[in-house]
């Protein structure tokens, strides 16, 4: 593989922008990496990558950021002797629902990119906005409001858009800021999603949307396959629909192949070769589910701070709680994904509860996974025991839409019946099991319309594999409670790419673009190529007879519970 060809994936986050330079075999090579705040800090005022108005809830970055650490991280792959001219494609991963403004001279400054000066001070005058806003902000209640009514309900624009309004959505972003800033909109000649805008500059011309991050938007019409007109009509009035349509051009659908040639400026200021082609860049979820190749019915249970659940799936059945997106890849195949505010902070705050052994606290996760493995599935010690659930929100949550708050009920463990508030709290120790549950069971509600029968296993519907990603997926006892609730009839699985998944994402899907066969799909071809050894660990068997059916009971009372706490504790 030494003279073989090599491809480039990035990943740019809030706050960090990483290279991974992989082979055909998908061997890492070299990679790279520029932390925002530690890098550029000082130059940006940022903090974790981002600037804040906090009147206003906004959150956003400077986009010359962003054009200064390509230009850095470039720096340090070929300052590790990286050989960048044998890269044959480039493709990458960036945050979500994003947005970056182009200005009338866009075109023009990108094509004429001379390679001994810096991208930042090029471009300068390439955007009506020097800003971008981030996933984090919320300052659009507003246009939510009015995206959630344009369709007649947030079920009927899920139904459109795969998703309900949210304000980190770009749709209703670009709606406040054409009503906030008239004259910035009124200059802007094109707007990029921040993977069309990555790619863009690659490609020395704007790019086009790819087809699985245009559905982030609230404005991607999924089963019509094109701009809802009735949304555009609501982001830019009336006789805004043509400009905004024209702002946006048109969305990629093939995930793969090439939109073009690299700039030179990239080829005589770093050596790539100008034969090196840039595939369509997408979002940082979507490339989650391409850093390994994952088959329809697995899942990716991502245990951060926060907690998301993607699946693929040939089934499009969207709800205003959860996120449907087309596949980067595979047409006809969807990215089902759960976003969880309340994920490793919850768990942290029920462990420090616990009474510790040790002053320094140094025991505390053994402590919570101890008392979490003793406590029997919902507490049920006899069959005449009640069975346990509860909701732990220490944020207010999204899914579903409940304020901060601790709740505990008990039902019938038999069939869900006599669902009842507790009459008092039970003892923390039973607190640690009853999180993880309540977490898990809260996916497999949300997922079981998704999953099948595998026809020949015998098993009831659940997921294939669950692949368990982030700081929790190395807790043992979380990884058997998540098998215990959701199944998994091949296993649970920690999967170990170092914090890579969405550069990998990237790099393998430049691989897949220019390497495929005719009709050769992203799994089949990645499928030949991973190996599992050392990027997957089985730490769960999954289904257990009697384990997975007992929740099963208990499922239909633990949405009851929801159902009843949102009449008290919604969100307003």
């Amino acid at each position: 593989m030494r003279d073989g060809p090599l491809y480039l994936g990035f990943d740019l986050s809030t706050q960090q922008l990483k290279a991974i330079v992989v082979q055909s075999d998908l061997q890492v090579v070299s990679d790279a990496k520029v932390d925002f705040d530690q890098d550029f800090g000082a130059k940006y005022g940022i903090k974790k990558g981002v600037l804040l108005n906090e009147d206003e809830g906004e959150v956003f970055a400077p986009v010359a950021l962003w054009l200064d650490s390509v230009d850095l991280v470039l720096q340090r792959l070929r300052e590790k002797n990286t050989p960048l001219n044998r890269i044959r494609g480039i493709s990458g991963s960036c945050q979500q629902h994003g947005s970056v403004y182009w200005g009338r001279q866009a075109e023009t400054l990108l094509g004429g990119l001379k390679s001994d000066k810096a991208l930042v001070d090029q471009l300068k005058d390439a955007f009506s906005h020097p800003y971008a806003p981030n996933w984090q902000d919320h300052s659009t209640q507003q246009e939510c409001d009015q995206f959630d009514a344009k369709l007649g309900s947030a079920e009927r624009l899920a139904e459109v858009t795969g998703s309900a309004a949210h304000h980190r959505f770009t749709g209703p972003q670009i709606m406040r800021l054409r009503r906030k800033l008239p004259d910035m909109y009124a200059a802007t000649s094109r707007i990029s999603l921040v993977s069309s805008f990555l790619a863009s500059l690659f490609l020395g011309a704007v790019a086009p949307m790819d087809i699985s991050d245009a559905c982030g938007m609230d404005l991607w019409d999924i089963p019509g396959n094109s701009w809802s007109e009735p949304l555009l009509e609501l982001t830019a009035g009336k006789d805004g629909v043509a400009e905004l349509r024209s702002k946006l051009g048109e969305v990629r659908l093939d995930g793969g192949g090439s939109m073009g040639r690299i700039s030179s400026y990239f080829t005589t200021k770093y050596g790539f070769s100008p034969d090196c082609d840039i595939a369509p860049f997408t979002g940082d979820n979507p490339a989650t589910i391409l850093a390994l190749p994952l088959r329809p019915l697995d899942a990716i249970v991502s245990l951060g701070t926060s907690t998301t659940f993607l699946m693929i799936t040939p089934v499009y059945k969207p709800d205003p709680s959860y996120h449907f997106f087309n596949h980067p890849t595979t047409p006809g195949q969807y990215m089902f994904m759960l976003c969880y505010k309340n994920g490793g902070l919850a768990r942290e705050k029920v462990r420090d509860a616990l009474p510790m052994s040790s002053a320094d606290g140094s025991d505390a996760w053994a402590t919570f996974n101890k008392h979490a493995l003793a406590t029997p599935p919902l507490d049920i010690k006899s069959d005449s025991d009640s069975a346990k659930l509860g909701l732990y929100f220490y944020l207010p949550e999204i899914v579903p839409n409940i304020r901060a708050g601790t709740w505990r009920y008990t039902c019938n463990a038999s069939d869900g019946s006599a669902l009842q508030e507790a009459a008092q709290p039970w003892p923390a120790e039973t607190d640690a099991r009853a999180i993880v549950e309540s977490q898990a069971l809260s996916m497999r509600l949300r997922s079981q319309k998704l999953v099948t029968a595998a026809p020949t296993s015998g098993l009831p519907a659940q997921p294939r594999r669950i692949y368990l990603v982030g700081g929790g997926s190395l807790n043992p006892a979380i990884a058997r409670i998540m098998g215990d609730v959701l199944g998994g009839a091949e296993g649970v699985y920690k999967l170990d790419v170092g914090g890579n998944a969405c550069a990998l994402g990237g790099a393998y899907k430049a691989v897949w673009a220019f390497e495929r066969a005719a009709g050769e799909t992203f799994d089949e071809l990645i499928g030949k190529r991973w190996k599992e050894e050392g990027a997957i660990q089985k730490v769960d068997d999954g289904y257990k007879e009697g384990v997975f059916e007992k929740y099963g009971k208990v499922l239909g009372a633990f949405e009851d519970m929801e159902e009843r706490i949102l009449k008290v504790a919604r969100n307003t």
